[in-house]
């Protein structure tokens, strides 16, 4: 995961000409936009928003991400950006560490549709949630609400599914950071998937076309049959190291350790469902929320 922060980064200095931007948008900060007056919470269910372009996708400085909402969200709350715990600016949690309320002031550039250019930069104002146990997830609370992102870029989020991803669905990771689609669908999950200190548990696989690089991390893994999103990219291995930085291992319920070159992987997201609450609180209190605590 390291390296593949690292060579993201290098990459977009020595290739600014073909990201024509999203990295370094990421990284600029024009303040906090003016808020706009909160829309009414919708009086039915919001039809799921297919994902076919870059609507919902954000790039940050250093990864990819996507602005998503929960089954419970109305447009009066904060929206939510996901990306991964090791993506946070905090640096990579250890082993067993659960960020929880953390004030953050981090931008976002939203990408309009097509992914050619910009709409805005969007400001978080505190870190939600982030791990990198059991999964590899971070959730940012941001300045405005659905409602006002919806009103002030004319872009709807992207919806969480709130049920367990099913293996052959055709998927889509969509990277911000690059501003490139992998489409390939799940292969199967990991009982458990060992990268270097890190554990995640009930990890998506991909099949061999999603060749992810450095730069898609945090990317949505988003389902091309409901338009929902099921994982959130995070690692793959690389050299066909064992366990190792940047060379994730699968390990089953025997002990038995599987080692698979090239082959990308997910962390899914339908956990998060069960812990978000109206206002974007992760509420770990909650008896259903398996969510890692601090």
């Amino acid at each position: 995961m390291t390296r593949r922060l690292i060579e993201a980064a290098a990459a977009a200095l020595t290739a600014g000409a073909l990201l024509a931007g999203p990295a370094v948008a990421a990284s600029a900060d024009p303040g906090p936009t003016a808020p706009l007056p909160a829309r009414p919470a919708p009086t039915a269910p919001l039809a799921p928003v297919r994902a076919t372009d870059y609507h919902a996708i954000v790039a940050l400085s250093n990864c990819s991400g996507s602005v998503v909402r929960g089954p419970k969200s109305v447009d009066s709350d904060p929206a939510l950006v996901l990306t991964n715990g090791h993506c946070s600016e905090l640096g990579m949690p250890g082993p067993g560490e659960v960020v929880t309320d953390h004030s953050s002031s981090r931008s976002f550039t939203l990408l309009n549709s097509s992914g050619t250019g910009s709409l805005g930069t969007l400001r978080a104002s505190q870190i939600e949630y982030s791990t990198m146990t059991d999964t590899d997830v971070t959730l940012y609370k941001l300045r405005l609400t659905y409602g006002q992102i919806k009103a002030q870029y004319g872009t709807s989020a992207l919806q969480l599914s709130p049920d367990h991803p099913t293996a052959g669905t055709p998927i889509s990771v969509v990277s911000g950071y690059w501003r490139k689609t992998y489409n390939c669908g799940i292969d199967g999950f990991v009982y458990q998937l060992h990268e270097a200190d890190w554990v995640w548990k009930d990890s998506l696989r991909y099949t061999a076309s999603c060749n992810t690089i450095g730069g898609t991390s945090g990317s949505p893994v988003i389902s091309n049959t409901s338009g929902l999103v099921v994982g959130v990219n995070n690692t793959g291995n690389e050299d066909g190291e064992q366990c190792t930085l940047d060379n994730p291992c699968e390990v089953d319920q025997n002990g038995n350790v599987t080692v698979r070159q090239g082959i990308g992987y997910g962390q899914e997201t339908y956990l998060l469902t069960q812990c978000l609450t109206t206002h974007s609180d992760i509420d770990l209190t909650n008896p259903n929320c398996r969510l890692p605590r601090p």
